[in-house]
Protein backbone atom coordinates (compact mmCIF):
# COMPACT_ATOMS: atom_id res chain seq x y z
CA UNK A 1 0.00 0.00 0.00
CA UNK A 2 1.74 3.60 -1.08
CA UNK A 3 2.41 5.83 1.52
CA UNK A 4 -0.12 6.01 4.98
CA UNK A 5 -3.71 5.64 4.35
CA UNK A 6 -6.56 6.45 6.46
CA UNK A 7 -6.96 2.87 7.52
CA UNK A 8 -3.49 3.38 8.94
CA UNK A 9 -3.92 6.51 10.16
CA UNK A 10 -7.16 4.90 12.27
CA UNK A 11 -5.21 1.75 13.15
CA UNK A 12 -2.16 3.76 14.48
CA UNK A 13 -4.48 6.16 16.49
CA UNK A 14 -6.43 3.36 18.02
CA UNK A 15 -4.12 3.43 21.59
CA UNK A 16 -5.92 6.70 21.85
CA UNK A 17 -9.41 5.68 21.18
CA UNK A 18 -9.38 3.11 23.20
CA UNK A 19 -10.37 4.93 26.19
CA UNK A 20 -13.73 6.22 24.23
CA UNK A 21 -14.69 2.15 23.83
CA UNK A 22 -18.32 3.12 25.24
CA UNK A 23 -18.80 5.87 22.91
CA UNK A 24 -18.11 3.14 19.78
CA UNK A 25 -20.45 0.47 21.91
CA UNK A 26 -22.96 2.73 21.37
CA UNK A 27 -22.59 3.61 18.19
CA UNK A 28 -22.40 0.41 17.42
CA UNK A 29 -25.41 -0.43 19.01
CA UNK A 30 -27.82 2.07 17.59
CA UNK A 31 -26.60 0.89 14.29
CA UNK A 32 -27.70 -2.69 15.16
CA UNK A 33 -31.27 -1.34 16.67
CA UNK A 34 -31.64 0.46 13.48
CA UNK A 35 -30.72 -2.32 11.02
CA UNK A 36 -33.04 -4.76 13.60
CA UNK A 37 -36.08 -2.26 13.08
CA UNK A 38 -35.72 -1.31 9.12
CA UNK A 39 -35.97 -5.46 8.96
CA UNK A 40 -36.36 -8.65 10.59
CA UNK A 41 -34.29 -8.63 13.95
CA UNK A 42 -32.67 -12.47 12.69
CA UNK A 43 -29.21 -11.41 11.78
CA UNK A 44 -29.53 -14.63 9.12
CA UNK A 45 -32.42 -12.97 7.29
CA UNK A 46 -31.50 -9.00 7.50
CA UNK A 47 -28.10 -8.53 5.87
CA UNK A 48 -27.91 -5.00 7.16
CA UNK A 49 -28.07 -6.49 10.93
CA UNK A 50 -25.66 -9.15 9.97
CA UNK A 51 -23.08 -6.17 9.16
CA UNK A 52 -23.84 -4.45 12.16
CA UNK A 53 -23.54 -7.60 14.08
CA UNK A 54 -20.20 -9.04 12.95
CA UNK A 55 -18.40 -5.09 13.31
CA UNK A 56 -20.23 -4.91 16.87
CA UNK A 57 -17.83 -8.39 17.41
CA UNK A 58 -15.07 -7.19 15.68
CA UNK A 59 -14.84 -4.87 17.96
CA UNK A 60 -15.28 -7.01 21.32
CA UNK A 61 -18.75 -5.44 21.61
CA UNK A 62 -20.08 -8.62 24.57
CA UNK A 63 -22.78 -10.58 23.41
CA UNK A 64 -25.32 -9.51 26.24
CA UNK A 65 -24.83 -5.44 24.45
CA UNK A 66 -25.50 -6.96 20.97
CA UNK A 67 -28.59 -9.03 21.89
CA UNK A 68 -30.06 -5.70 23.88
CA UNK A 69 -29.79 -3.94 20.58
CA UNK A 70 -31.35 -5.87 18.86
CA UNK A 71 -34.21 -6.42 21.41
CA UNK A 72 -34.84 -3.08 21.57
CA UNK A 73 -35.44 -2.66 18.41
CA UNK A 74 -38.80 -4.65 18.90
CA UNK A 75 -39.06 -3.10 22.36
CA UNK A 76 -41.38 -0.24 21.48
CA UNK A 77 -39.25 2.44 21.76
CA UNK A 78 -39.89 5.61 20.22
CA UNK A 79 -36.80 6.79 19.39
CA UNK A 80 -36.61 7.08 15.27
CA UNK A 81 -33.62 7.38 13.33
CA UNK A 82 -32.89 9.29 10.54
CA UNK A 83 -29.55 8.77 8.26
CA UNK A 84 -27.97 11.49 7.05
CA UNK A 85 -24.94 11.78 4.77
CA UNK A 86 -22.74 15.29 4.67
CA UNK A 87 -19.60 15.78 2.60
CA UNK A 88 -16.64 18.70 3.07
CA UNK A 89 -13.67 19.81 2.15
CA UNK A 90 -10.99 19.27 4.69
CA UNK A 91 -7.51 21.02 5.45
CA UNK A 92 -4.93 20.60 2.12
CA UNK A 93 -7.98 20.11 0.08
CA UNK A 94 -8.88 16.52 1.70
CA UNK A 95 -12.89 15.88 0.78
CA UNK A 96 -14.52 14.12 3.56
CA UNK A 97 -17.45 12.18 3.72
CA UNK A 98 -19.70 11.77 7.44
CA UNK A 99 -22.25 9.44 8.13
CA UNK A 100 -24.68 9.97 11.10
CA UNK A 101 -27.83 8.34 12.43
CA UNK A 102 -29.51 11.30 14.38
CA UNK A 103 -33.29 11.76 15.86
CA UNK A 104 -32.70 15.34 15.61
CA UNK A 105 -31.29 16.65 12.07
CA UNK A 106 -30.48 20.63 13.31
CA UNK A 107 -28.48 19.02 16.45
CA UNK A 108 -26.39 17.05 13.78
CA UNK A 109 -25.86 19.38 11.51
CA UNK A 110 -24.84 22.20 13.40
CA UNK A 111 -22.44 19.80 15.25
CA UNK A 112 -20.83 18.90 11.97
CA UNK A 113 -20.86 22.49 10.37
CA UNK A 114 -19.19 23.29 13.57
CA UNK A 115 -16.32 20.86 13.67
CA UNK A 116 -15.35 21.21 10.14
CA UNK A 117 -15.31 25.36 10.12
CA UNK A 118 -13.37 25.00 13.86
CA UNK A 119 -10.38 22.36 12.32
CA UNK A 120 -9.62 23.90 8.98
CA UNK A 121 -12.54 22.75 6.40
CA UNK A 122 -16.13 23.63 5.40
CA UNK A 123 -19.04 21.64 5.28
CA UNK A 124 -20.13 21.22 1.11
CA UNK A 125 -23.44 20.82 -0.40
CA UNK A 126 -24.74 16.75 -1.13
CA UNK A 127 -22.39 15.38 -3.95
CA UNK A 128 -20.30 17.43 -3.66
CA UNK A 129 -17.22 15.11 -2.77
CA UNK A 130 -18.90 11.82 -3.18
CA UNK A 131 -18.46 11.54 -6.76
CA UNK A 132 -14.87 10.97 -5.95
CA UNK A 133 -15.71 8.05 -4.15
CA UNK A 134 -16.70 4.15 -5.13
CA UNK A 135 -19.20 2.97 -2.52
CA UNK A 136 -17.37 -0.71 -1.81
CA UNK A 137 -17.40 -3.62 0.46
CA UNK A 138 -14.48 -3.55 3.10
CA UNK A 139 -13.43 -6.05 5.26
CA UNK A 140 -10.09 -5.66 7.37
CA UNK A 141 -7.53 -8.16 8.98
CA UNK A 142 -5.32 -7.73 11.65
CA UNK A 143 -1.87 -8.18 10.66
CA UNK A 144 -1.78 -11.67 12.63
CA UNK A 145 -4.70 -13.17 10.57
CA UNK A 146 -1.66 -14.46 7.99
CA UNK A 147 0.74 -12.81 5.57
CA UNK A 148 0.31 -10.94 2.85
CA UNK A 149 0.80 -14.24 0.39
CA UNK A 150 -1.60 -15.92 2.60
CA UNK A 151 -4.00 -13.31 2.52
CA UNK A 152 -3.80 -12.36 -1.43
CA UNK A 153 -4.90 -15.94 -1.74
CA UNK A 154 -7.67 -16.52 0.55
CA UNK A 155 -9.28 -13.22 -0.83
CA UNK A 156 -9.17 -14.24 -4.50
CA UNK A 157 -10.58 -17.73 -4.09
CA UNK A 158 -13.31 -15.46 -1.60
CA UNK A 159 -13.79 -13.12 -4.69
CA UNK A 160 -12.69 -9.78 -3.77
CA UNK A 161 -11.43 -7.55 -6.32
CA UNK A 162 -8.60 -5.45 -4.46
CA UNK A 163 -6.48 -6.47 -1.36
CA UNK A 164 -4.47 -3.67 0.61
CA UNK A 165 -1.70 -5.41 3.18
CA UNK A 166 0.34 -3.37 5.64
CA UNK A 167 2.35 -4.28 9.08
CA UNK A 168 -1.19 -2.81 10.47
CA UNK A 169 -3.09 -5.07 8.47
CA UNK A 170 -5.32 -5.93 5.72
CA UNK A 171 -7.54 -4.37 3.31
CA UNK A 172 -9.94 -6.52 1.57
CA UNK A 173 -12.13 -4.58 -0.83
CA UNK A 174 -15.58 -6.29 -2.32
CA UNK A 175 -18.31 -5.49 -4.65
CA UNK A 176 -20.90 -4.12 -2.69
CA UNK A 177 -23.50 -6.45 -3.88
CA UNK A 178 -20.60 -9.53 -3.06
CA UNK A 179 -19.59 -8.17 0.55
CA UNK A 180 -22.04 -10.97 2.23
CA UNK A 181 -20.26 -13.66 -0.22
CA UNK A 182 -17.03 -12.83 0.19
CA UNK A 183 -16.84 -11.84 3.98
CA UNK A 184 -18.37 -15.46 4.24
CA UNK A 185 -16.08 -17.46 2.61
CA UNK A 186 -12.91 -14.90 4.33
CA UNK A 187 -14.46 -16.35 7.44
CA UNK A 188 -14.14 -19.50 6.94
CA UNK A 189 -10.77 -19.57 5.67
CA UNK A 190 -9.07 -16.91 8.13
CA UNK A 191 -11.28 -17.16 11.02
CA UNK A 192 -13.41 -13.64 11.84
CA UNK A 193 -12.74 -10.16 10.43
CA UNK A 194 -12.11 -6.98 12.24
CA UNK A 195 -14.51 -4.74 10.37
CA UNK A 196 -17.17 -5.66 7.36
CA UNK A 197 -18.96 -3.29 6.19
CA UNK A 198 -19.84 -0.70 3.23
CA UNK A 199 -17.25 1.82 3.08
CA UNK A 200 -16.00 5.17 0.69
CA UNK A 201 -13.27 4.10 -1.21
CA UNK A 202 -11.61 7.13 -3.19
CA UNK A 203 -10.50 7.11 -6.39
CA UNK A 204 -7.92 9.67 -6.08
CA UNK A 205 -6.07 10.36 -3.08
CA UNK A 206 -4.39 13.60 -1.84
CA UNK A 207 -0.80 14.10 0.04
CA UNK A 208 -0.51 16.08 3.43
CA UNK A 209 1.68 17.75 5.28
CA UNK A 210 2.55 17.69 8.85
CA UNK A 211 0.22 21.30 9.44
CA UNK A 212 -2.40 19.83 7.30
CA UNK A 213 -2.15 16.53 8.86
CA UNK A 214 -2.22 17.65 12.02
CA UNK A 215 -5.45 19.84 11.98
CA UNK A 216 -7.67 16.73 10.14
CA UNK A 217 -6.66 14.98 12.48
CA UNK A 218 -8.31 16.80 15.06
CA UNK A 219 -11.57 17.49 12.68
CA UNK A 220 -11.93 13.44 12.62
CA UNK A 221 -11.23 13.09 16.66
CA UNK A 222 -14.00 15.95 16.81
CA UNK A 223 -16.47 14.07 14.64
CA UNK A 224 -15.90 10.42 15.62
CA UNK A 225 -16.31 12.01 19.00
CA UNK A 226 -20.12 12.94 18.46
CA UNK A 227 -22.38 10.94 19.57
CA UNK A 228 -24.66 10.86 16.22
CA UNK A 229 -21.75 10.31 13.63
CA UNK A 230 -21.24 6.71 12.61
CA UNK A 231 -18.94 6.78 10.17
CA UNK A 232 -16.29 9.10 8.83
CA UNK A 233 -14.20 8.69 5.12
CA UNK A 234 -11.80 10.40 3.64
CA UNK A 235 -9.34 10.67 0.61
CA UNK A 236 -6.28 11.87 2.36
CA UNK A 237 -2.70 10.14 2.55
CA UNK A 238 -0.18 10.77 5.18
CA UNK A 239 3.28 9.19 4.98
CA UNK A 240 5.61 7.76 7.31
CA UNK A 241 7.61 10.69 8.16
CA UNK A 242 4.79 13.16 8.76
CA UNK A 243 2.42 10.97 11.11
CA UNK A 244 6.21 10.38 13.40
CA UNK A 245 6.55 14.27 13.53
CA UNK A 246 2.98 14.32 14.25
CA UNK A 247 3.86 11.67 17.40
CA UNK A 248 7.08 13.83 18.32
Amino acid sequence: MAGHSKFKNIMHRKGAQDKKRSNLFSKLSREITVAAKMGTPDPDMNPRLRLAVNNAKGQSMPKDNIQRAIDKASGGDDENYEEIRYEGYGPGGSAIIVEALTDNRNRTATAVRTAFAKNGGNLGTAGSVAHGFERLGLIIYPADAGDEDTILEAAMEAGAEDIQSSEDGHEIWTAGDDLHGVATALEAALGEPETVKLAWKPNLTVDLDAKDAGVLLKLIDTLDDDDDVQNVSGNYEISDEVMAQLDE
